[in-house]
């Protein structure tokens, strides 16, 4: 039996982050097994195995020496040969398979067992594992950040008050920290690792968001949706345009960040329908925090076409109606000026969940609205008639 040569250069290996592959099973290998004489090499067996499962499959080639196999993960696989003709039994090298696609390897026997990787090849090998390493170094590191961010927002929901200052102040620097990494992480990302890049520009968007740097954020997942569209992405973007656009004094130029946003639920809705409620959402939640009622109830009623059985979007739609309710003197009474819809927005909510954590709070809304429904007695002497 010939031994196998190290020559490891002979054969590309696709560097791509095994901790991004999204979809399972769904990627296939395929090439040709050329000889010695650079011919090809029939019935050739080519053994493909996944050192981390320990699965392997052996494929026979056809008589002009190309062999495919389909229903991979996204992995790195060693891939052997044996050949009756060419007296080989022997692994030639590694492939990084890709989901998705077809990855393709061509084995020339001749190239492997004709003498080692030159210097320059070795050099290369080596640098691109290098950076893989560094990229997937830094990635993991800000996803740890990212995890201690959220396990303190946790805390800090039900951290006496005396101890919610300090927390907040450890997870801004974990979302800091997260930030760094991931900007480190995505400096190391090749030209050609779409997908890879457009995961890093997410996480770095969420970390961003999470430091309160919306601008940042914005950045970020307007990037990482440009490189992979998915509805997700184009969420996240609506939002933190929203965070941007609350933050502005220049109406004109908050008014334009509104309209992006919008823009971006729409696109998102475009990629998947289902997420519409989620994206009007959370641009109602971003204007309901910061008093701007009026302007969230479009948004959230576009939130509750989209779910209407969303119980917290109906109680905010409410709140919102409620914030616009206006008084005004008839008489001697004090005369309430309710927007319609208010009360079917609170009913909604207890329709939607008769035993959520909205459900209360709307029935004292709604007993609320029914007495200023009656007006209020203002003059003096209506009081007295009642004493």
């Amino acid at each position: 039996m010939r031994r196998l040569i190290p020559a490891w250069g002979a054969l590309f290996v696709a560097l791509l982050l095994p901790a991004f592959a999204a979809a399972q099973g769904t990627a296939s290998l395929a090439g040709q097994v050329t000889g010695l004489d650079g011919k090809p090499d029939p019935d050739v067996i080519v053994t493909i195995k996944n050192p981390d499962t320990g699965q392997s499959w052996q494929v026979k080639a056809d008589k002009d020496g190309r062999y495919q196999q389909l229903g991979l993960l996204g992995a790195v696989y060693e891939i052997a040969v044996k050949s009756e003709k060419e007296n080989i039994d022997s692994p030639v090298g590694k492939i990084r398979v890709t989901t998705d696609q077809v990855n393709t390897l061509n084995i020339k026997l001749k190239d492997i067992f004709g003498g080692g990787p030159s210097a320059e090849e070795v050099k290369k090998r080596e640098e691109e594992e290098n950076k893989f390493k560094n990229v997937k170094l830094h990635f993991d590191n800000g996803v740890k950040a990212m995890d201690d961010a959220n396990a303190l927002q946790t805390q800090i929901k039900t951290a006496p008050a005396d101890q919610k200052s300090s927390l907040q102040e450890k997870r801004t620097a974990d979302c800091q920290t997260a930030v760094t990494e991931f900007q480190q992480a995505e400096q190391g990302v090749g030209a050609k690792e779409v997908k890879n890049h457009a995961v890093i520009l997410a996480r770095l968007g969420s970390a961003a968001e999470c430091a309160g740097k919306y601008d940042a954020a914005v950045a970020a997942f307007q990037k990482a949706a440009e490189l992979q569209p998915q509805p997700g992405y184009y969420l996240a973007y609506a939002t933190n345009l929203a965070n941007v656009g609350v933050s502005l004094t220049d109406t004109t130029a908050a008014a334009a960040k509104f309209t992006d946003a919008n823009a971006a639920c729409e696109k998102a809705v475009s990629l998947d329908a289902t997420i519409g409620a989620a994206c009007w959402k959370n641009l109602g939640i971003v204007l309901s925090n910061k008093n701007r009622q009026k302007e969230a109830i479009a948004p959230l009623q576009k939130a509750t076409q989209s779910d209407p059985k969303d119980a917290q979007t109906w109680f905010l739609l409410g709140s919102a109606y409620t914030s616009l309710i206006e008084s005004k003197q008839q008489g001697d009474k004090m005369v309430y000026v309710i927007p319609p819809g208010t009360a079917e927005a609170y009913q909604k909510a207890i329709d939607a969940a008769p035993n959520g954590p909205y459900a209360a709070q709307a029935k004292d809304m709604l007993a609320s609205l029914a007495a200023m429904g009656g007006g209020e007695e203002t003059s003096l002497s209506s009081k007295k008639k009642k004493k």
